[in-house]
C-alpha cells in the first residue's frame, strides 16, 4: 500500500493538508488541497520557504528519505520521544489523509496527536 508523507516538501503536485497558525501549531484543513507549481512558487517569491506556512503531503519515498530509519519515519518517532504529553492536542485534528498517512499507520492516534506540532521548515 502506498502510504502519503505528512511533512513533504512544496512542489508542484502535492497537497497543502495545513496551514501553520501564529500559534506555530498546524491547523489541518479537512480536505487536501492539490498545489500546482504556480502556486508553489509564488510562496517562493514571497520570501519565506513554502513549508514555514503550510504543510504538504506527497508519496512517502521510504528509503530514498533521508528520515526513512530502514523500516519506519524517523521525524514521528523523534517528536513523540520529546514530546510532553500537555503539548499533544486532546482530540484528535481533522485529517484528510489519516486513512493512508505514513505516520497514523506507524503510531496511530499518538502520532496525529503530535502531528499539529510538526512544521516541515521552522527556519521562518
Amino acid at each position: 500500500m502506498t502510504r502519503l508523507c505528512p511533512s513533504a516538501p512544496a512542489e508542484d503536485g502535492a497537497m497543502v493538508i495545513g496551514i501553520v497558525g501564529p500559534d506555530g501549531r498546524v491547523a489541518h484543513l479537512a480536505t487536501p488541497l492539490r498545489a500546482d507549481g504556480g502556486f508553489v512558487e509564488r510562496l517562493r517569491q514571497e520570501g519565506a520557504s513554502p513549508e514555514t506556512r503550510f504543510r504538504f503531503s506527497g508519496t512517502c519515498q521510504e528509503g530514498r528519505c533521508a528520515q526513512w530509519t530502514g523500516s519506519a519515519c524517523g521525524i514521528i518517532e523523534r517528536v513523540l520521544a520529546r514530546l510532553d504529553p500537555a503539548q499533544a492536542a486532546e482530540a484528535l485534528p481533522r485529517c484528510g489523509i489519516r486513512r493512508d498517512c505514513r505516520w497514523h499507520s506507524q503510531r496511530g492516534a499518538a502520532a496525529c496527536h503530535a502531528c499539529p506540532l510538526v512544521v516541515t521548515d521552522q527556519r521562518g
